[in-house]
């Protein structure tokens, strides 16, 4: 029985020693302990992680550069002018086109020969009548035209031979390709021996280029011993051909096929066929003796392939 008290006395002692030190009542502080360590675990990390997020705003600033590279399109538009500085050389080296699709342009000076051909197609955009500024007297009443700017030189150079005593007129104009097809066949007929010396093929002829005039002369006939000859060599021989020897080039006008000329242009001697070129370069032929179809080789390429 003594034992047994002893044993509920130290059981008591132990209870006591385990049982909590604050009142009842009194509020657990677990809460008040869990916030200071969550301040405390907030406060070391934030710096770390603050360290760690200092490198975060590190790379935006490595990428800046990115858009400055990709602003470097001016590099490619650089590269872009190299891609057209290709294209210039191109029209230079163009391939000829044959002769038969030759459209000369509107200039004065297309090479025209035996050799060199133009297109049946081409016509001048500008062509009038040579009625519009010459007498019947000169026309003979033919429906010849002639581009536009050679009317009016070619009118003041009859008009200045008709002031010395002259009796100029117009065989022939221009001639379109089926025009020169119907010549052309009129002289293989009439005079097979002479055609290649009073007409040229369809293509080869300055006629349909509508600036070049054929001139006749009432002295001809006179001279030949025919009535009715409209184009001979003795030409050369008649008071108008020796005027326009001496005076074309004031007027813009040259011979275009002269003594020594064939083998350049495939024509015979052609004394009443005159070209307009305009007065610098009919002055420039005048002046140094060179023909027209010899100056057009020195200074222009090849016109078309034969």
């Amino acid at each position: 029985m003594k034992a047994l008290l002893l044993t509920f006395a130290l059981l008591g002692l132990l209870i006591a020693g385990c049982g909590p030190a604050v009142p009842a009542d009194a509020e657990i502080p677990v809460t008040p302990a869990v916030a200071p360590l969550a301040a405390s675990v907030e406060f070391t990390p934030v710096p770390s992680a603050t360290a760690t997020s200092t490198v975060v705003p590190a790379i935006p600033a490595t990428v800046t550069p990115i858009p400055t590279a990709s602003a470097t399109p001016s590099p490619i538009p650089t590269a872009t002018p190299t891609a057209t500085e290709t294209p210039i050389p191109s029209p230079t080296a163009e391939p000829l086109r044959p002769c038969d699709q030759r459209i000369p342009d509107d200039g004065l000076l297309p090479i025209i020969t035996q050799k060199f051909a133009m297109s049946r197609d081409f016509a001048p955009s500008d062509l009038v009548k040579l009625s519009d500024a010459l007498p019947n007297r000169v026309t003979l009443g033919y429906p010849s035209e002639i581009r536009e700017m050679v009317l009016p030189p070619l009118a003041e150079m009859i008009a200045a031979m008709e002031s010395a005593g002259l009796k100029p007129f117009i065989i022939s104009a221009y001639r379109s390709y089926a025009a020169q097809s119907i010549a052309w066949n009129k002289w293989l007929q009439r005079e097979p021996d002479r055609a290649a010396i009073l007409s040229a093929p369809p293509g080869h002829s300055e006629h349909q280029l509508g600036t070049t005039v054929d001139f006749g002369s009432p002295e001809l006939p006179g001279i030949v011993g025919e009535e009715d000859i409209q184009f001979h060599t003795y030409f050369y021989m008649t008071s108008e051909s020796r005027w326009l020897e001496e005076n074309a080039h004031l007027y813009g006008f040259t011979l275009s096929y002269p003594r020594d000329s064939f083998e350049l242009t495939g024509f015979y001697y052609e004394p009443w066929h005159y070209r307009y070129v305009g007065v610098d370069l009919a002055t420039q032929l005048k002046d140094t003796g060179q023909f027209l179809t010899a100056n057009q080789f020195e200074t222009q390429p090849p016109p078309c392939i034969p």
